[in-house]
């Protein structure tokens, strides 16, 4: 029996070390996805064979393989640091240089090609044009009897830089048709609605910039993975576990139900005189059909004027005229979870609820969410006793 346990215990082991030479799972990609990259890719390389092919002329090099390579990069993973233009012209002109010149200083040598290879990587990291193709530029250039060894340093200018830039330009024409960002940009955090300084309220507590570049630097090591990437991964990953742990309640188990509304035709004295009456800040605005079609607020009568000029409009001036038209609206079985970031970041204090018609059945307000949060969180609390 010992024997045997022991033979399972040595066959188990064998397998969690195995595992990490096995395939990986599936990669996180639709159909649609990897057929456009792979689409993306044939017309941007066809491209690059051909402009090179007539620029440079049919003796010519025109076609290097380590472009294959960097297609690889440029429409399947356009957002990598290593994909950016920088990094695909800077990486695989700057290693053809060194290829070639080592080549002409060694000579035709085993070593010459190894050490071309290195230093084209150190270059790149350097000179921050990281592009794994990049070494093979180099060792392509520092190779005996090859194209470049016929025509010298213009080896880095054509066919390699001209290939290079061949294929960024059609890289970012052909991913931003299809609906991916390229070159990468950094995503700008909305700025606060009050034209303040101060974080976003969702940024106030939780993972915050410096713990991710403190995470980052802990590796001790270079990840593909850039801050602004990584802070948007971790942002929609809270916001789908505040969805998932949320995801019982939605907006019609704590809206108000008793909405008063207002019509688009109705004078303005009306619509102040009802927010006054009711005690509230804002008015769903409604259209002949009952639909919603804006919103009015106290900033929207206090935008162009005061209490005084107030008294003084002119008779017959409907709220169409100062509504707000451009109002954000939930459905009534959305979890209350989807309303966090327009209540916390985007400065909202109330949000109507519409059906399928767009009829007005509800409102949510800040407090209404506060509220459910922390009502929640105590019947939590007593169900895990914690």
């Amino acid at each position: 029996m010992q024997t045997i346990s022991r033979t399972v215990q040595i066959k188990t082991f064998m397998l969690m070390r195995l595992r990490h030479w096995l395939p990986a799972p599936p990669m996180p990609v639709g159909r649609q996805t990897l057929f456009l990259g792979v689409l993306s890719a044939a017309i941007g390389l066809s491209f690059m064979e051909w402009v090179s092919h007539h620029w440079l002329g049919a003796h010519a090099h025109g076609f290097i393989a380590p472009m294959g390579a960097s297609a690889v990069l440029l429409f399947m993973l356009p957002l990598s640091p290593m994909a950016q233009p920088w990094s695909v012209i800077g990486g695989n002109v700057v290693s053809a240089l060194i290829g070639v010149f080592l080549q002409h200083w060694l000579g035709d040598t085993g070593w010459c090609v190894a050490l071309a290879g290195a230093t084209a990587i150190g270059a790149m990291c350097t000179l921050r044009c990281l592009h794994p193709p990049g070494g093979a530029v180099a060792i392509m250039a520092a190779l005996g009897g090859g194209p470049a060894h016929e025509i010298g340093y213009e080896f880095a200018l054509t066919p390699v830089g001209l290939n290079s830039i061949l294929l960024v330009l059609m890289a970012l024409l052909l991913n931003n048709l299809t609906g991916r960002r390229y070159p990468h940009r950094a995503s700008v955090p909305p700025s606060s609605p009050h034209h303040t300084n101060d974080p976003r309220p969702s940024h106030r507590m939780g993972v915050q910039a410096q713990d991710l570049d403190a995470a980052l630097a802990s590796f001790g090591e270079l990840l593909d993975i850039e801050r602004d990437d990584l802070e948007e991964i971790v942002s929609r990953a809270n916001l789908q576990a505040q969805r998932r742990q949320w995801a019982d309640v939605h907006c019609e188990d704590i809206m108000s139900r008793d909405v008063v509304t207002v019509r688009d035709t109705e004078s303005v004295e009306t619509v102040w005189i009802r927010l006054s009456r009711h005690k509230v800040k804002a008015l769903p605005v409604t259209n002949k059909a009952h639909q919603l079609v804006g919103i009015v607020s106290l900033h929207d009568f206090f935008l162009s004027h005061t209490d005084q000029t107030l008294r003084k409009l002119a008779p017959g001036r409907l709220v169409s005229d100062i509504m707000t038209t451009s109002v954000s609206s939930v459905y009534p079985d959305q979890p209350i979870a989807d309303l966090v970031p327009a209540f916390s970041d985007g400065g909202l204090h109330h949000m109507p609820v519409v059906n399928a018609e767009g009829h007005v059945v509800g409102m949510v307000t800040q407090s209404d969410l506060v509220a459910a949060l922390f009502h929640q969180t105590i019947r939590r609390s007593h169900v895990t006793g914690r």
